[in-house]
Order: structure tokens, then sequence, then C-alpha cells
């Protein structure tokens, strides 16, 4: 089932984050995989303002999460998270429109993450779900700031790409946005490794990890 975190569940998140960072590596990222976890400290700071959800076991064990910061009035994802032995389920998919209900009845327009262009189960998988990409020319001042961080933090190492979908009625409401923002420009490369917590690894359920 998906709930609100609380604070026993967060050395668990960290474990799932190592572990559904390891799919990185056999697509030769292995500084993605090797990226560490976020801290307590990071992770209380979410808990503290009431936004991380948690995909539970039959034990209510969490085995997927997902962090959520209010970003110039809308809901973005920092991360989604599953544990490799629980992917294939549905499980990023079924976070990721809890997050977009909970957006939808707290009155954000938007929920927008940032993720990896070529990775099958990054930008393509969100797609499916009813993402489509922003151009970077049409990015709101908060996810420019993310976007720089990224930069920083060397994950343009590989493309990345700024994604959303409306909170309310995504279904039909998605159409509007895809003339507009469909082109993507990478930036330019870096070479440092990948921020810890932030808009590093959306994964999604397919996958065994999340941009992100």
């Amino acid at each position: 089932m998906i709930r609100s975190a609380i604070s026993t569940d967060l050395p668990a998140l960290q474990q799932i984050e190592i572990a559904a960072g390891e799919p990185f590596r056999d697509i030769g990222m292995d500084a993605i995989a090797d990226d560490p976890p976020p801290t307590l400290d990071e992770l209380n700071d979410f808990l503290a303002a009431e936004h991380i959800w948690v995909q539970t076991d039959a034990n209510d064990v969490p085995v997927a999460y997902a962090l959520v910061e209010i970003v110039d009035g809308g809901a973005h994802i920092e991360q989604v998270s599953v544990h490799p032995d629980h992917a294939r389920k549905g499980l990023g998919a079924q976070l990721i429109d809890a997050v977009t209900e909970w957006a939808a009845d707290h009155h954000h327009d938007l929920v927008t993450l940032t993720t990896f262009v070529d990775v099958p189960w990054n930008a393509p998988y969100y797609e499916r779900l009813g993402f489509v990409r922003l151009a970077e020319n049409t990015l709101s001042p908060g996810l420019i700031r993310i976007r720089m961080v990224e930069q920083s933090s060397g994950l343009d190492a590989w493309p990345r790409v700024t994604m959303s979908r409306p909170a309310r009625g995504h279904a039909s409401a998605v159409q509007k946005y895809t003339v507009q923002e469909l082109a993507v420009h990478a930036p330019e490369r870096t070479n440092s490794s990948s921020t810890a917590v932030g808009p590093s690894r959306s994964i999604p359920s397919e996958a065994t990890h999340s941009s992100l």
C-alpha cells in the first residue's frame, strides 16, 4: 500500500536507493550506481515537510518511495525509487499517481521531474505515463535552478531532460504541451558525479530505481 513515510522508514529508503542504482552499471553508468543515497538529514527534511510517500509490502516494510518538493507552485518529483526485488509491478507508476493526486488536491497544477533522455526506464517510460519533455528555454526559474545543480554535479555527462504532466486531467490536458515543449537541448557535459538528493535519478517501477 502507499502511505506517508515515518521516521523509522528512512534507513530502509537508503537501502532501496542503493539497490535501485545497480542496473545503471549494465548500461555503463557506474557513476550513477555509485551515487550515495540521501543522508538521513536530507530525508528528514522531506519528512518534516510531509513530502515522502512509500509503497510497502505485506509487512508494512517500504519497497519503493518518492520524494517531492514544491518548485514554482508545482510538485517536483525529486526521486522515485523501487527496490529490484519488487520491480515490474507498477509500483513506481502508482507512487507517481499518488503524488499527482496529492498535487491536484493541494492546488498544484503541474507535476515535474528531471531524468535521463536515453535510459529506457527514464524519459521513454515517463512519456508512457503522460509526461512531456519541456524545452530548456521554457523552464521556470526553480526548474532552471535544478538543472544548473544537475550540471554542476556532473549528471549531464549523459543527456537529461525536464518533463511535466498536469496534475488535473493529465490524460487529456497533456496534449496542449506537446507542440511547444518537445524540443530538448542537452546542456554542456561536465565531469563530476551525480548528487545524492535532488533532481538526480527519477526511475520508475519497470526498472529498479527511477530523477528521477
